[in-house]
Parts: C-alpha cells; sequence; structure tokens
C-alpha cells in the first residue's frame, strides 16, 4: 500500500505579512517542517499546493512578494507542485489525476488557512474517496467575526473548522499520529 502523500497548501509569503489577522496556533510552521522532513526521509509523497488568486489586493495576487513560498517550505526535485486560484486545491488543477497516476489513496493535510483552503480542500478530497487526514497543530486559521456579528477568536474558527470536517470528510489528528501513518 502507497505511503499517504502529504499536501502543503498556501505556505506562501502573504501569510507572515503583519497584515495578516490575528491567528491561532503559532507552532503550526513549526510542526510543518517536522513533518515535510519526515515526509522527505521517509522519500513518502509530497505535494506542494501554491494559491494565485484572481482578487487584486490578496496577498498571493500575481507578480508580487506575497505569492513566493516560505523558504522553509520550498519544494525540492521530485516534488509536486499544484497551482491554485481559488481555495479548493482540486478545482480546476489536476490534482486528483496526480493523485491518481501515483496510486494515492491517503492524503495527509497542512498549511493555512484551517477554514478556507484546508477545509475546502479535505471536503473535496473526503469526496472523492480520499482517506484524508487533517493535522490540527500543523494548520492555522485567523479570527474572524461570525454571520451573526459575533468575532470568533482565530482558535474558535480554527476548532469549528476541524469539528466540520473530522468524521465526515476526514480524521483530524496531530502530528504526531500523522508520522505515525508513515510506519503502517
Amino acid at each position: 500500500m502507497p505511503q499517504p502523500a502529504l499536501l502543503i497548501i498556501d505556505m506562501q509569503m502573504g501569510m507572515t505579512w503583519p497584515s495578516a489577522a490575528v491567528r491561532n496556533n503559532l507552532d503550526a510552521e513549526k510542526n510543518i517542517e517536522c513533518l515535510l522532513a519526515q515526509w522527505r526521509k521517509a522519500s513518502a509523497p509530497i505535494v506542494h499546493v501554491h494559491h494565485r488568486s484572481r482578487t487584486p489586493g490578496s496577498p498571493f495576487y500575481p507578480d508580487q512578494p506575497g505569492i513566493d513560498v516560505q523558504p522553509a517550505f520550498a519544494p525540492i526535485d521530485g516534488e509536486q507542485v499544484v497551482t491554485k486560484q481559488v481555495p479548493d486545491a482540486f478545482t480546476g488543477t489536476g490534482l486528483a489525476d496526480l493523485l491518481q497516476k501515483i496510486e494515492i489513496t491517503s492524503l495527509v493535510i497542512v498549511g493555512v488557512s484551517t477554514n478556507n483552503s484546508v477545509e475546502a480542500t479535505a471536503r473535496t478530497a473526503g469526496n472523492l474517496g480520499f482517506n484524508t487526514y487533517v493535522i490540527a497543530d500543523a494548520c492555522f486559521a485567523f479570527a474572524k467575526t461570525d454571520f451573526d456579528g459575533v468575532p470568533r477568536t482565530a482558535q474558535e474558527v480554527h476548532a469549528m473548522s476541524l469539528a466540520n470536517l473530522h468524521g465526515e470528510y476526514a480524521t483530524v489528528i496531530s502530528s504526531i499520529e500523522a508520522i505515525e501513518l508513515l510506519k503502517e
């Protein structure tokens, strides 16, 4: 059985800018780096997902430094890169075909933001039949006001997004549990 693919979503410079809202999980990058190192050590498949927004003013709009990949997450030879224009990494990218071609059945999803690109991608992955894992301590969210006008902390946004996914579209686990998937 093939090892799970690690999907690293939107770990680009725009996420490090001071204009980004208050966020949770300040150890997320450290945990993603650890997972990336473990996947590389195991020669397991890695897919980097990069966002190229169609919205002027977005930190991911083309031809500005926000789209650059954070150095710690730069792809190396042999690692796949998928470029998306919407939150869901499967929409319009060929990601499903790529994963099928390399016979991937399980995905481990990390990155930003939990309630946006991570959740959108995990929902589609689950709907497509992939055994999908979202790593709670290797993604993060930003504070946001809900539909009723109630301000929500980044942790509340993160926790609700993970609750939306767990048990229906994905299994939410820790980075330590994710590393164990490489040993199965």
